[in-house]
């Protein structure tokens, strides 16, 4: 077998098990992820992936539930924010909401409220 084709058997088998640890995945680890994905990007200094995450994190508010709206209002603010900051190329700023938040929510998690 030769490289490209073991690269490619590789890159197969990788993406497999992405898709089955999503599919698989609760709601709460799926928020994780996707922090962990903006951060990873935040630190390259990728704004366009970056923003990619903060735009599913925006779409993930829920402002149906009256008892969420004023949270998701709050959290949307700083998502546009950091969105913002990033085109500036403020990656640091960005860097610590997101770090800030994504710990907040694993707390948050992990106490089961």
């Amino acid at each position: 077998m030769n490289t490209s084709t073991q690269l490619a058997n590789d890159q197969s088998r990788a993406n497999a098990y992405l898709v089955k640890e999503v599919l698989e995945s609760t709601p709460q680890k799926l928020l994780l992820k996707v922090f962990d994905f903006a951060i990873v990007n935040c630190k390259k200094g990728n704004v366009e992936n970056t923003n990619k995450a903060l735009s599913e994190l925006i779409k993930a508010l829920n402002f149906d539930n009256p008892e969420a709206r004023e949270m998701s209002l709050g959290l949307l603010q700083l998502y546009q924010y950091s969105q913002e900051e990033m085109r500036k190329k403020n990656n640091e700023v960005v860097l610590q909401i997101l770090t800030g938040l994504r710990d907040t929510w694993q707390t948050v998690f992990s106490a089961g409220l």
